[in-house]
C-alpha cells in the first residue's frame, strides 16, 4: 500500500511531546509533510531551540512511521524550534517579547547575576534570542561580568522620540544603569527615580523580537520588584539559592512575594548555586562546603522544579570578573551545569505556557 500524509500524520499522533503530555499532531507541531514514494519527510517545530528532548523525539517520529506506515520508508526529519509565548492582547509593552523572566533572591551574596548572565548566554548559545535588563540599580554587576564596563548605549530617533538601543554582546542584547553612570560613582536615588529608570529601559528601548527577556532583580522585595511585575507581563520566576539554611530563610521571603494573590507570577524553578566544590583534579569529587540538599529542600516546599545546581569553583568568579563568562567555555564543567539549567528553563518555560494562563500585568495598590 502507498504512502500518504494521512496515514504519516495518524502514525505521528502517536508520538507525545514527553513535557507537554500531548501528541504533536495535536500540538500542530508537525509542518511540511512530503511523500515521495518510500520517501517520507516532515518539519517538528519544538517549542524551544533548548529542548533537551530533541533527539528523543526524532527517534520516536522515524519508529512511528517505519512500525506504523511502512518499514522500508526512508524518513527525513527536519528538526526546528519556536519558543512558545503565552502573552495576553497587550501588544503596547515589549510587542516583541515573547517571554519576560525574573531572576530573584530573597538576600545577595548568592551569585544571582552570575546565574542570570549565564542563564541568558547559553539560553542564546542555543539559537534562541535573549535580551537581559540589570534591574539591580544600586549594584549593577553586568557591565562587569560581559567586559562591558566603557560601553554606551546609543540612541535612535522614532519619530519625534529618542529611543535607546540595547548594547550587544556574546550574542545577547543588554541594558544596565551601570551602562549611564561612571562605574566609580554611587547611584544615590530614591524609589521613584529607580522605578522611572526601569520603565524606561522597557517603554524606550528598542528591544526588538527576542524569544526570552531576562530581568536581574535586585536582592530582596521592594520598588523594583512592584515595578517589573506592573510594568511588564512577566512569564515566571527562577529562584536563587545556596545551600545553608540561613539563605532558604531570606529566599522563602522572595517565593512568597511572588505568590501574593495580588501579584500570581508562577516560579519556574529553583537554582541551587555555590551547591558543591569539585577540584579541578578530582572532578568525579563533590564537597558540600554550604550543606547539601538546600535547593532541593525549597523546590519540594513549593512544588516546583529543581531547575540545575551550580558548583561553586574559581573559574566562575574569574570569568565574572575577566568579562567572559563561563557559558563561553565550552570545555568546562560549569558550562555544561549552565547548558542544562537553560534545557531545564527553556522546558518548563513551555509547560508554564502550555498549561497556565496567559501573562498579564498586574494592578497593585500600595498604601
Amino acid at each position: 500500500m502507498s504512502i500518504t500524509p494521512e496515514k504519516v500524520l495518524k502514525a505521528l499522533s502517536y508520538v507525545d511531546d514527553p513535557d507537554l503530555g500531548k501528541d504533536l499532531v495535536t500540538l500542530n507541531m508537525i509542518k511540511d509533510v512530503s511523500v515521495d514514494g518510500k520517501k517520507v519527510s516532515f518539519t517538528v517545530v519544538l517549542t524551544t531551540p533548548a529542548c533537551p528532548m530533541k533527539e528523543q523525539i526524532k527517534h520516536a517520529c522515524k519508529n512511528a512511521i517505519l512500525h506504523m506506515v511502512d518499514q522500508e520508508a526512508t524518513v527525513e526529519i527536519n528538526m526546528t524550534a519556536e519558543v512558545s509565548s503565552n502573552r495576553g492582547n497587550e501588544e503596547k509593552v515589549l510587542p516583541g517579547v515573547r517571554n519576560i523572566i525574573a531572576v530573584a533572591s530573597g538576600k545577595g551574596g548568592v551569585g544571582k547575576s552570575t546565574v542570570a548572565v549565564n542563564l541568558a548566554l547559553s539560553l542564546a548559545n542555543t539559537g534562541a534570542k535573549v535580551g537581559l535588563i540589570d534591574a539591580d540599580i544600586y549594584g549593577p554587576s553586568i557591565p562587569q561580568m560581559l567586559g562591558l564596563n566603557n560601553a554606551r548605549p546609543a540612541v535612535e530617533k522614532v519619530g519625534e522620540k529618542l529611543m535607546i538601543l540595547p548594547v550587544e554582546k556574546f550574542g545577547i542584547k543588554t541594558l544596565s544603569i551601570g551602562f549611564l553612570v561612571n562605574p566609580d560613582q554611587a547611584v544615590v536615588w530614591r524609589g521613584p527615580m529607580v522605578t522611572s529608570a526601569l520603565r524606561q529601559f522597557v517603554a524606550d528601548c528598542i528591544w526588538g523580537d527576542l524569544d526570552y527577556l531576562i530581568y536581574d532583580l535586585p536582592p530582596g522585595t521592594g520598588d523594583v520588584h512592584l515595578t517589573l511585575v506592573q510594568s511588564v507581563p512577566v512569564t515566571g520566576a527562577i529562584i536563587v539559592t545556596t545551600p545553608q539554611e540561613v539563605a532558604l530563610a531570606d529566599v522563602r521571603k522572595a517565593v512568597s512575594m511572588f505568590k501574593l494573590p495580588q501579584i500570581n507570577v508562577p516560579i519556574l524553578g529553583v537554582v541551587e548555586n555555590m551547591a558543591y566544590f569539585s577540584p579541578s583534579d578530582m572532578p568525579e569529587k563533590k564537597y558540600y562546603i554550604f550543606g547539601q540538599g538546600g535547593g532541593r529542600k525549597l523546590a519540594d516546599e513549593y512544588d516546583t522544579p529543581l531547575l540545575g545546581q551550580i558548583p561553586i569553583v574559581e573559574a566562575i568568579r574569574e570569568a565574572g570578573d575577566s568579562g567572559i563568562p563561563v557559558a563561553m567555555n565550552e570545555d568546562s564543567q560549569q558550562h555544561a551545569a549552565f547548558k542544562f539549567l537553560a534545557e531545564t528553563t527553556a522546558r518548563n518555560i513551555a509547560i508554564r505556557n502550555s498549561g497556565l494562563p496567559q501573562t498579564k500585568k498586574v494592578e497593585i495598590s500600595v498604601s
